[in-house]
């Protein structure tokens, strides 16, 4: 099967059946402290940010979800438009496709099109670094005039998937090599399992400039291979993706362990409201990154991104309001209690 095959049918699978984890994100877990008499006026509020010295409008991007199949054109478009008026950030989905055939590009290239003054990130995985080299990233990058790149780190899809490489030895010497090549930032992206203290040293020592924990609670990578394989009729993949269904840990929680490494941290997983935004910047995070809410409104208009993005902007608003916290700064500081199932993994780990 050809890897854009492959992404016409996970894209399909995320607009068409249940593929979020079982298990929470862990914000159910976290609070934020009412703040009975704010002292501020809302319309005073800035949610403005800054990311690698570009300004966003808020800090909300749309995470990396598709491209490399005709079919997704007019999907990355949708959300191109969206990010462009609403003057946030966007990446694409894995690039693959299109190094691997030159006549898919347009599904990538559309986003830059779409928003030319957008701060746009190219996506390509650690384990095709070894056989496209700096090269391969490099017009990745080039393909849709980044901003900046992620390399994404998928090993619990990729040890499911019958098709999947598990080769991960030599992936962080390529991507320290890719750190030290290029002039545009590296985001070091999971996709659902998250992202640990350990390995968020190991990243930042390789020279990556951002993290993006991308914990479980969202999307189950795992849970959509297991769709896939049941539409295969391959039982023996399909239990791998069931066992493996909730594997990772919660985004809240990799947050936490992740907000002393020094570089900014992107928190996706599970990001459905504005709530669930101001929570995970209140625990470490700089921005949030939001997908699969995003894929059937992109498969609607721009109009019904827009729309969605910007209910989860005013959501964050009124929490900031609520919490009497007039910018990013202030909701940063602001006091935050952490209980139940989260509060027991970090205490387990020494974060708590």
């Amino acid at each position: 099967m050809t890897t854009s095959q492959r992404k016409i049918e996970h894209l399909q699978l995320c607009a068409g059946v249940p593929v979020e984890s079982h298990l929470s994100s862990g914000f159910d877990d976290v609070y934020l402290i009412h703040c009975a008499l704010p002292e501020i006026d809302r319309d005073e509020i800035d949610v403005a940010t800054k990311l690698f010295g570009r300004k966003l409008s808020a800090p909300i991007l749309i995470a990396s979800m598709t491209g490399g199949h005709p079919e997704t054109y007019g999907i990355n478009e949708a959300l191109a438009l969206a990010a462009e008026r609403l003057g946030i950030g966007i990446g694409v989905g894995s690039q693959r496709a299109a190094l691997e055939d030159p006549a898919l590009e347009e599904s990538f290239r559309v986003v830059r099109d779409c928003a030319p003054d957008a701060f746009v990130y190219a996506n390509i995985g650690a384990v095709q670094l070894p056989e496209y080299g700096i090269e391969g990233v490099s017009r990745a990058i080039e393909m849709i005039d980044a901003d900046a790149v992620a390399i994404h780190l998928n090993f619990l899809q990729e040890a499911v998937q019958p098709e999947g490489c598990t080769r991960a030895r030599g992936c962080l010497d390529a991507i320290t090599e890719v750190c030290g090549a290029l002039s545009v930032p590296v985001i070091a992206k999971e996709t659902g399992a998250g992202i640990s203290h350990e390995v968020a040293e190991l990243l930042v020592a390789a020279g990556v400039a951002a993290i993006d924990v991308s914990g479980a609670g969202g999307t189950s990578w795992a849970g959509v291979e297991y769709h896939r394989a049941l539409q295969r009729g391959d039982l023996e993949s399909a239990h791998l993706g069931q066992l493996f269904w909730d594997w990772g840990i919660p985004t809240a929680a990799s947050i936490v362990e992740c907000s002393e490494c020094g570089v900014p941290l992107i928190a996706t997983g599970g990001m459905r409201t504005g709530i669930d935004v101001a929570k995970s910047l209140a625990l470490g995070a700089s921005l949030a990154g939001i997908a699969l809410p995003l894929v059937k409104p992109a498969m609607d208009s721009a109009d019904a991104v827009f729309e969605r993005i910007a209910a989860v902007v005013s959501e964050l608003e009124i929490a900031m309001f609520l919490c009497g916290c007039k910018d990013l700064s202030e909701l940063k500081a602001s006091p935050v209690v952490v209980c139940g199932r989260i509060r027991e993994i970090l205490h387990a780990r020494g974060f708590a």
